[in-house]
């Protein structure tokens, strides 16, 4: 890439230069940096009263905007769209609703390469269709053939994708709850289970309520497991209580609890487990979320949908952005978006 002076008495020789600046001219933008000069610009040139700054690109260089797009289809994995290229920016889109997964380490390995530009939203997001979640971008108007090279090296040597977005995965969940709840209660509730049910493709076999007894608790998801529930949502119920129901029926139904409480405000009071086999999924609805759209459980349902293995460090590792104050928003599905 060899710097060039582009001057009005030189316009005839900048045939197929990159211009390596903004360049107004009345106030008007006549070049962007990255434009390569064609016939049609030398007679602009020609009325410049000031020089354009180039390079003159050496044949192992990459356009900025090729390098981009490449770069970009380099680093995405499934359920993504490449965008065409804008000033060297390739946008990749969410392609489908799902939970966006982003391997920030290869992320920061990338951008240690010369010229190089990743930026993405943050790990396990829940996104929509359409959601721009990643940018790929040269900084200056060229690479050369060898970064992208090592680029592609880099990432060949990952073990998946740097960004994809997992589709969500139907689900049918059975719901109890061991609350005492009137009838107008009740109703709100299961109105704002079914509305997160089917904003993920999932359905809700049925709602159970229950007294305080754990064999109860135990024969009554016996019967959502038999019926076809992968999923089970448990409202209510007290962590800090040794004599939670539906906790002492887990072993009943062959089932463990992987976590008791989370580090967040609000749900510090939420739990999580699931069957021996890792086949179902329990996820309690504590009080403060049976109704919200933003507590820890809404953070940890998109991973249960998307069908990843949810372990007891997951849960811990909540604790950093753990404080879900309405700065935290953008965590959160949008349950109202009916945009797939």
């Amino acid at each position: 890439m060899q710097p060039t002076i582009i001057t009005a008495d030189s316009a005839a020789a900048a045939l197929d230069l990159v211009v390596a600046e903004e360049v107004r001219l009345h106030g008007k933008r006549v070049f962007r940096k990255g434009d390569r000069i064609t016939d049609d610009d030398l007679d602009t040139i020609a009325t410049l009263d000031r020089p354009v700054h180039a390079v003159r690109l050496e044949p192992d260089d990459i356009h900025e905007d090729t390098a981009a797009t490449t770069l970009a289809n380099l680093i995405a994995g499934a359920g993504l769209e490449i965008r065409p290229p804008v000033q060297s920016r390739v946008n990749l889109n969410a392609a489908r609703r799902g939970l966006l997964r982003v391997n920030a380490d290869a992320v920061t390995r990338l951008n240690l390469l010369p010229g190089i530009a990743i930026f993405t939203t943050i790990d396990r997001l829940p996104v929509n269709s359409g959601q721009n979640v990643a940018g790929a971008k040269i900084t200056p108007v060229s690479i050369p053939k060898s970064v992208l090279d090592d680029t592609r090296a880099l990432v060949e040597a990952l073990d998946g994708p740097v960004v994809t977005v997992k589709p969500f995965q139907p689900r049918i969940a059975g719901v109890l709850a061991t609350e005492g709840l009137t009838e107008k209660v009740r109703d709100r509730f299961e109105a704002a289970v079914g509305a997160k049910m089917a904003w993920y493709g999932s359905e809700v076999l049925r709602f159970a309520y229950l007294a305080d007894d754990p064999e109860a608790v135990a024969a009554t998801m016996r019967a959502m497991l038999a019926d076809g529930a992968d999923l089970i949502l448990t409202a209510g119920g007290n962590t800090i209580d040794p004599f939670d129901p539906t906790i002492r029926a887990l072993p009943g139904i062959g089932a463990d609890v992987i976590r008791l409480g989370a580090p967040a405000h609000p749900g510090s009071m939420f739990w999580y487990g699931a069957t021996r086999d890792g086949a179902v999924p329990i996820v309690n609805l504590a009080s403060c979320s049976m109704y919200s759209q933003a507590t820890v459980a809404d953070l940890v349902l998109p991973w249960v949908m998307a069908g990843e293995t949810v372990t007891d460090a997951d849960l811990a590792g909540i604790g950093y952005g753990g404080l879900l104050d309405r700065d935290m928003r953008f965590r959160f599905p949008a349950y109202d978006d009916d945009g797939e």
